[in-house]
């Protein structure tokens, strides 16, 4: 199964949105599962690494936003989402779960179903920020950083404080003026400095 993508569909009303959901540790992969299987609309960006052993190492697939998942659902089924094994809450403020902006999905979506190599990234705010002209990522905006001889493109969704770096040819993108956006509270309890990761 390919949890990169969306895993199942089921007819919503116009009040659906995408929700980011919090879940117990090394449970994104089971509570997406579940909530596929009943019927949701689930994105759970994974990303492969090689990991470590003594002994051996082997290639896995790990959550690019490890603890999170993202739902498609209307607020009306609140209760029945947290129900599912291994959900903890909906990410917002304070009590109240705060919808994650289509354009910060459908950026995800397009990154994990590339072939182009990706990985979790620092949380970053400041920047040049550019937009991707051509290829198959072209139209999606991040900030621009350079790491050893590559070029990356950091896309971030701003409710989770969270990015994810795409490597891209700088003779594909182009600087775009940089726009702010409201940046939510990430948990209740949990603060992120975004100035630590630079």
């Amino acid at each position: 199964m390919h949890l990169a993508g969306a895993l199942g569909a089921r007819t919503e009303s116009e009040t659906s949105c995408w929700y980011a959901l919090y879940t117990k540790h090394q449970h994104e992969k089971s509570a997406a599962n579940f909530l596929a299987r009943s019927g949701f609309e689930v994105l759970l960006p994974l990303y492969r690494t090689k990991h470590q052993w003594k002994d051996r190492s082997k290639i896995v697939q790990l959550p690019v936003f490890p603890c999170y998942l993202f739902l498609r659902t209307s607020l009306e089924r609140k209760l029945e989402v947290l129900r599912t094994p291994g959900i903890f809450w909906f990410v917002g403020h304070g009590d109240r779960a705060c919808s994650v902006p289509q354009y910060e999905i459908e950026a995800v979506r397009r990154v994990v179903q590339n072939s182009t190599r990706f990985e979790p990234h620092p949380y970053l705010k400041s920047g040049d920020r550019v937009r991707v002209r051509s290829g198959p990522l072209v139209g999606i905006e991040g900030f621009l950083i350079r790491f050893k001889n590559q070029y990356r493109i950091v896309l971030s969704v701003e409710l989770l404080q969270k990015s994810v770096a795409v490597e891209v040819e700088i003779s594909a993108v182009k600087r775009v003026e940089s726009s702010s956006v409201p940046t939510a509270s990430l948990l209740p309890g949990r603060h992120h400095n975004a100035a630590d990761d630079l």
